[in-house]
């Protein structure tokens, strides 16, 4: 047993219920990573859409460091707002389907990473584009839990700003 007074199998059998409960509830689309390491519950957004976007958020902002995750955070949220605003949904929806009939009979997640970009550049000055982007601006980088993957701590205003609070702390600078 774990210290969090919960084992693995518990953990699974407890996540497996949630799971089957929400879906059996109508609470729409469970979205799961194909490596299982983590799963969302979505209202608004079909899974393709939901896939598809998160594949998009990190095209647009590539971090080798990030796992789906963080991008799937961008996607939850993006449902959210298409749950309280079903125009942002159909948006949404609709930018998916352009990405998908870019390249003919081949779906956007199917192409290659050139011809993917290409597909994005095309639909750069459309409000679907600027919606995901915004949304992986703040999904992304105001997220606490990615700062740590870039080496930031965090804002420091709280502690007095930078100047007392490592300001001059580059290990990698020589002392001169």
């Amino acid at each position: 047993m774990s210290k969090s007074g919960m084992n693995r199998r518990q953990f699974l059998h407890t996540t497996a219920v949630t799971a089957a409960g929400a879906a059996a509830a109508g609470t729409g689309t469970i979205l799961v990573d194909p490596k299982g390491a983590w799963a969302m519950s979505l209202q608004a957004l079909d899974e393709h859409t939901a896939t598809t976007l998160v594949r998009v958020a990190r095209e647009l902002y590539p971090h080798d460091r990030l796992g789906d995750i963080y991008y799937a955070k961008v996607v939850e949220s993006l449902d959210g707002k298409a749950v309280a605003n079903k125009d942002v949904g159909k948006l949404l929806a609709d930018g998916v389907a352009e990405l998908d009939k870019a390249e003919g009979a081949v779906k956007w997640l199917d192409l290659s990473p050139g011809y993917r970009l290409a597909s994005l550049k095309q639909l750069e000055a459309t409000p679907f584009f600027q919606t995901v982007r915004g949304e992986c601006i703040t999904g992304i980088y105001n997220n606490p839990d990615v700062w740590r993957h870039f080496g930031y701590e965090g804002p420091s205003f709280e502690f007095g700003g930078y100047i007392e609070r490592g300001f001059n702390d580059l290990g990698w600078l020589e002392n001169t």
